[in-house]
C-alpha cells in the first residue's frame, strides 16, 4: 500500500482547489421564522394551563373555575377550545412552583402546565444564510435552525483532520490550539516536519509532482491550487453565526482544533492515525499533552484500499476514550468497502446528497455507509470549461482566495463528501453538547435512527437516509447532573402505543449512589391510565415499580412524583422509564419525566 496518497475528498472528479466560482446574487428563499420555546427551565410565562377532570364543576362552569383560581390565590384569564383554563399570574416569571404544586395536589385537576412564551426563531442575520440550503431547505436540508434552540455545541471540541486552518475572522473565535502532523518538510512548505503549527501552507502542485500512476500519467494531471480544503470544512463544523458576516456554522458554540495532515501530494498514513490518537487525548511520542482533547473527530479524506490494522487501531483507540469519529464516504460513484479510512469499523460513514435530495453523481455507496448529509451538486459548463453554471447548488463556506500561498478570506461552494462529513460532525457535536454522557456508540445510533428517507434516489446504499438535527437532538435528551445532585429532565415526547412498550431515558454522570429518597417525577398525558404500568430500570436492570394497572382506574393522565429507595444503586448510568400500556383501545404519550437524586 501506498505510504502516500491523495486524500482530499472534496470535489468529485477535481480537486476543489479548481472550483473556481462565479458569485452572483443567489435567488434562494430563506427558511420562514419559526417558533419555539427557550431551553428548559428558563423559559418564561406569565400564565396557567389548568384541565380539570370530567364531572368536575370546573370543568364546564367558568364561575367555578374562578372561584379555584382565587383560593389558589391567582385569577381565571379564559378558557381555550380544549375546556381547559388559562390562569393569569399576575407576573412574568420562569417558576411559580407553590401555585403549579396547589393545582397539582387539587384531586379535581387532571394537569397543569406552564402557558410558555414563544419566540420567533429568525434567520441568523450572517449574510451568506440565504445561500445555506443545506442547513434548512425542506427537500434535502439537514434541518438545523430547530435543533438550536436545545444545542449550539457548547463545551464541545471537534478536530478536524485536514490541510490545517487558514485564517479567518468567521472562524478566528471558534479555534483552539491544535498541531502539525505532516512529518515530511519538502511536502509540508513550512521548512519542518510536524511542529505545533497547524497553518496551511498551501496544498498547491504541479503537474507531475506527485510522479505517475501505473500507467506512468503524471499525477496530477495538470496544475492544481491550493484548496484551503480544512478551513472550508471547519466553517461548516462552527463558523461564528449570529454575527453578521458570512455563514452560519451548524455547531456554533463547538471549538475547532485544526490537525494538519494533508500537504502537497496528500498525507502519510502513519501522519494522519498519529493526528486520530492524540485528537483524542491518547499519547502521540514526541508530540506535547492535547490541552483540549476532542470529543469529535472529522475525516473528510480518505484512499482506495481496505481499513489498515493502523487507521483501524486509531480509530479504535480513540472512539475508547469517547471521541465520535466521522469520515467521508469518499467521491468515486464506488461502493465505500473499497476506500478507507470510510470502510472501517467504529467510524460514522458518510454519503453525500444533492440540492435535490438524491446520491450526488460522485459520492460512494454501500452497506457500509451510516447515514447521507449535504454534499452539494455543482455543474461545469460545457461551453466554457471550468467555469461552474450551479454555484447556489454546492455548499458556501468559509475559504481563501489565494491561488498556492495564502490570500485575502472568502466565501465559496465546494461540492464533494468532503462536505457532507462535517455536517453530521457538527450534528454529533450538537448531540455530545445536549447529552455530554452519551458514548460514540450511542451518538451514532442516534443519528441513525432520526433520521429522514432519502428525497430522491439512491442506488446501491446511503445508510438509514437524510441526517435531521432537529430530530436527533431531541432524542437525545439527557443531561449531566449539576454538582451535588440535581433534577434532570427528559421531555422528549415519545408515543405509548396499544398494548405496546414506551421507553424514554435520562443520563447521569453524578458520582456515588443513588439516595434513598430518589425522586421520579412522571407526566405522561393518556385517556385511560388505569391501562398503565410504569417502572423505573436504574442502570444495571434493576426495575423499581412505580405504578400499577387497574381496570377501575378510567381518568385521564399520570402526572405524579413517585419516591424511591435506590441506595443500593450506582447513580451513575442511564435510567430508563418504561411505560407499558397492557390494554387495548385508548393511546397516549410520555410528555416528560425526571429524576431527582
Amino acid at each position: 500500500m501506498n505510504a502516500l496518497r491523495r486524500t482530499t475528498l472534496c470535489a468529485a472528479a477535481v480537486s476543489a482547489a479548481v472550483l473556481s466560482v462565479v458569485s452572483p446574487a443567489i435567488a434562494t428563499a430563506s427558511p420562514q421564522p419559526d417558533v419555539a420555546a427557550q431551553p428548559s427551565g428558563t423559559r418564561p410565562f406569565e400564565r396557567l394551563i389548568v384541565a380539570y377532570k370530567p364531572g368536575t364543576a370546573e370543568a364546564s362552569s367558568d364561575s367555578a373555575a374562578a372561584d379555584d383560581a382565587r383560593a389558589k390565590g391567582e385569577t381565571l384569564h379564559h378558557r381555550m377550545s380544549t375546556g381547559a383554563v388559562v390562569v393569569d399570574l399576575g407576573e412574568r416569571t420562569t417558576k411559580a412552583d407553590s401555585t403549579i404544586q396547589a393545582f397539582r395536589n387539587d384531586p379535581d385537576v387532571a394537569y397543569v402546565e406552564p402557558d410558555l412564551l414563544m419566540q420567533p426563531l429568525a434567520d441568523p442575520n450572517d449574510t451568506e444564510w440565504s445561500r445555506q440550503w443545506d442547513l434548512y431547505e425542506a427537500t434535502a436540508g439537514m434541518n438545523v435552525p430547530g435543533a438550536w434552540s436545545s444545542s449550539t455545541g457548547q463545551g464541545v471540541t471537534v478536530a478536524v483532520i485536514d490541510t490545517g486552518y487558514v485564517a479567518h475572522s468567521d472562524l478566528a473565535s471558534q479555534i483552539v490550539a491544535g498541531y502539525d502532523f505532516v512529518s515530511d518538510a519538502a511536502r509540508a512548505r513550512d521548512g519542518s516536519g510536524r511542529d505545533s503549527d497547524p497553518s496551511d501552507n498551501g496544498d498547491w502542485m504541479k503537474k507531475g509532482d506527485c510522479g505517475t500512476d501505473l500507467l506512468g500519467n503524471p499525477i496530477p494531471a495538470q496544475d492544481q491550487n491550493s484548496s484551503w480544503h480544512g478551513t472550508h470544512v471547519a466553517g461548516t463544523i462552527a463558523a461564528a453565526t449570529n454575527n453578521g458576516k458570512g455563514v452560519a456554522g451548524i455547531a456554533y458554540n463547538a471549538k475547532i482544533q485544526p490537525l494538519r495532515v494533508l500537504a502537497q501530494c496528500g498525507g502519510a498514513t502513519s501522519d494522519i492515525a498519529d493526528a486520530i490518537i492524540w485528537a483524542s487525548g491518547g499519547t502521540v511520542s514526541g508530540v506535547p499533552a492535547n490541552q483540549t482533547p476532542a470529543k469529535v473527530i472529522n475525516m473528510s479524506l480518505g484512499g482506495q484500499s481496505s481499513c489498515s490494522s493502523t487507521y483501524q487501531n486509531a480509530i479504535n483507540s480513540a472512539v475508547s476514550r469517547g471521541t465520535t469519529v466521522v469520515v467521508a464516504a469518499g467521491n468515486s460513484n464506488a461502493d465505500v468497502s473499497g476506500f478507507t479510512p470510510a470502510n472501517c469499523n467504529n467510524v460514522i460513514s458518510v454519503a453525500a446528497l444533492g440540492r435535490e435530495g438524491n446520491k450526488a453523481f460522485y459520492s460512494n455507496y454501500g452497506a457500509k455507509i451510516d447515514v447521507a448529509a449535504p454534499g452539494g451538486e455543482t455543474r461545469r459548463g460545457t461551453d466554457t470549461p471550468g467555469t461552474i453554471t450551479t454555484p447556489q447548488n454546492g455548499i458556501w463556506s468559509t475559504l481563501n482566495d489565494g491561488a498556492t500561498t495564502p490570500g485575502s478570506e472568502t466565501y465559496k461552494p465546494y461540492q464533494g463528501t468532503s462536505m457532507a462529513a462535517p455536517h453530521i460532525a457538527g450534528l454529533a457535536a450538537l448531540v455530545k453538547a445536549r447529552n455530554s454522557a452519551l458514548t460514540p456508540a450511542e451518538i451514532e445510533t442516534l443519528i441513525k435512527n432520526n433520521t429522514r428517507p432519502i428525497p430522491g434516489t439512491c442506488s446501491g446504499g446511503c445508510g438509514t437516509g437524510l441526517a435531521d438535527a432537529t430530530k436527533t437532538v431531541a432524542a437525545a435528551g439527557g443531561g449531566t447532573t449539576p454538582p451535588g445532585g440535581g433534577t434532570l429532565v427528559n421531555d422528549t415526547n415519545v408515543t405509548i402505543n396499544d398494548n405496546s412498550t414506551a421507553t424514554s431515558t435520562i443520563s447521569v454522570t453524578a458520582s456515588g449512589n443513588a439516595t434513598s429518597g430518589l425522586k421520579v417525577g412522571v407526566d405522561i398525558k393518556h385517556t385511560y391510565r388505569g391501562d398503565l404500568v410504569i417502572d423505573l430500570i436504574a442502570p444495571d436492570g434493576t426495575a423499581y415499580r412505580l405504578k400499577n394497572s387497574s381496570t377501575t382506574d378510567s381518568a385521564d393522565n399520570v402526572l405524579a412524583t413517585y419516591t424511591v429507595n435506590a441506595s443500593s444503586e450506582v447513580a451513575a448510568g442511564t435510567w430508563t422509564l418504561k411505560v407499558q400500556d397492557v390494554y387495548s383501545g385508548d393511546t397516549g404519550y410520555i410528555d416528560s419525566w425526571n429524576l431527582t437524586l
